[in-house]
């Protein structure tokens, strides 16, 4: 370990951090030392061939469902505050149809899946500090939804921030606060562990795990890949779809010295442009994953800081509203890289509907209008016949939350709206219907009941 990382690992140490998170903090740093850092070239890779389909997997008989689920935990990754959209609170506090949050759909699918397969299948949120309690207090609306062992959320982990310019941990007296960032979704596995809920999990019969974030609304509990999990014994199986255009961030699957790996759009090289080629990669990533527990525990019994994982290096500043503030890296892995360091890993082909994020006000526009109906089971079943809408707001006039609710109090019928581009300041009125491909510019107001 070079010398000039000493003073990150005592600044961890002295903040209580477990051994654990210091073994996965030294191997980042260890990363960060090497030639390339958190790079992962083109030219290294070669596209993954066909993977299994979900469409192709047999529905399983009633026992065979129930077993898989019963032994199954959902986890939702909760700890987003939703600062792109200007937000302060939990993202997953948004609301997405009238009087129903993410959280709100997130505990109906889970309580219709229980119903339906008669499984315990207990929810379980990784929160950050920020996000805790508001999530919580949300989910006593749902008394069913308590298990009388399992917690229902654990926190979490945090790292120092390193100054780009000497790669010491970055002094900030202005918010001590803002000196610490999240360690990437990848620290799910570490989290975990020291929390407890691993162990827990494990003792109340858990064996898998299904992981996806609070804003992905169609990741609802599968019994097909639970049940091919527990009849096949995959270790570790991550949900993707065919690439395309839009995907832009996140990352693809592909393959390096035969295994498959997942390679994030922030570990391009700069001048590589490889990344966009959607039809040489052609598997994009969910942030849908299974995992076994007790093959997590093997692994981290033999390695504290396993799984392990490619660095991605994420270049920020120490106050991320000041683009004047100190430059920092942030030292950050994802959680889908498991895919290359678990033996026998798999991937699966799913379907669009079990992939829509809601990143930007873009997505939530699309959300909120009629091209998705939320069903009671809390599927959110889409109206359009083939593709949902692609939606282009202007940054200037949309990008914020409270910017986009007052241009849009109500969302335009958009399911017969293919695309839907915004520019300027536009306001919309009551029941508008947008029809095709629609283009808008400002300064414009659209009047209650205009069909375009």
């Amino acid at each position: 370990m070079p010398d000039r990382f000493t003073k990150t690992l005592s600044k961890m140490r002295s903040a209580g951090a477990h051994a654990m998170e210091l073994a996965a903090l030294r191997r980042r740093l260890e990363q960060l030392a090497e030639d390339g850092a958190g790079e992962m070239p083109g030219l290294e890779l070669e596209p993954l061939e066909d993977i299994s389909r979900l469409v192709d997997l047999p529905e399983p008989d009633a026992d065979a469902a129930r077993y898989a689920l019963d032994r199954t935990a959902v986890l939702k990754l909760n700890g987003g505050l939703g600062t792109s959209m200007g937000l302060t609170g939990p993202k997953s506090l948004l609301e997405i149809k009238p009087g129903k949050t993410f959280l709100d759909v997130i505990a109906m699918q889970v309580l219709s899946t229980r119903k339906t397969y008669n499984a315990r299948l207990p929810l379980v949120l990784m929160n950050s500090a920020g996000t805790r309690e508001p999530s919580l207090e949300l989910l006593k609306k749902y008394p069913d939804l308590a298990d009388d062992v399992i917690p229902a959320d654990f926190l979490q982990g945090r790292e120092p921030k390193i100054a780009a310019a000497d790669l010491q941990p970055v002094d900030w007296p202005a918010n001590r606060e803002l000196e610490w960032c999240p360690p990437g979704h990848g620290d799910i596995y570490i989290a975990l562990a020291v929390s407890g809920m691993r162990d827990q999990l494990l003792a109340e019969g858990i064996k898998w795990c299904f992981v996806s974030n609070a804003d992905n609304l169609g990741a609802v509990p599968d019994a097909r890949i639970a049940a091919w999990l527990a009849d096949q014994d995959i270790p570790f199986a991550m949900e993707t779809v065919l690439g395309t255009p839009a995907d832009r961030k996140g990352g693809h699957l592909a393959r390096r010295d035969g295994r498959i790996v997942l390679r994030e759009s922030a570990q391009v090289p700069e001048g590589d442009d490889s990344f966009g080629d959607v039809a040489k990669w052609r598997y994009f990533n969910t942030n849908n994953i299974w995992f076994d527990l007790e093959r997590l525990k093997e692994l981290q019994d033999a390695d504290p800081a396993a799984p392990e994982l490619p660095l991605i290096v994420n270049r920020k500043t120490v106050d991320p509203t000041d683009s004047g503030s100190t430059p920092v890296i942030q030292l950050e892995t994802a959680m889908g890289a498991a895919v290359a360091s678990v033996e026998g890993a798999r991937a699966i082909e799913i379907p669009r509907t079990r992939f829509a994020p809601v990143k930007t006000t873009d997505d939530l526009l699309v959300v909120r209008s009629d091209a998705y109906v939320l069903a009671t089971s809390g599927e959110m079943v889409p109206e359009f016949t083939t593709s949902p809408p692609v939606v282009s707001l202007g940054k200037e006039h949309f990008k914020l939350l409270r910017d986009f609710d007052a241009r849009i109090p109500q969302a335009p019928s958009l399911k017969e709206c293919t695309s839907l581009v915004v520019e300027g300041d536009v306001t919309f009125g009551k029941d508008v219907v947008l029809r095709g491909e629609v283009k808008i510019v400002g300064p414009k107001t659209i009047p209650d009941g205009e069909i375009l």
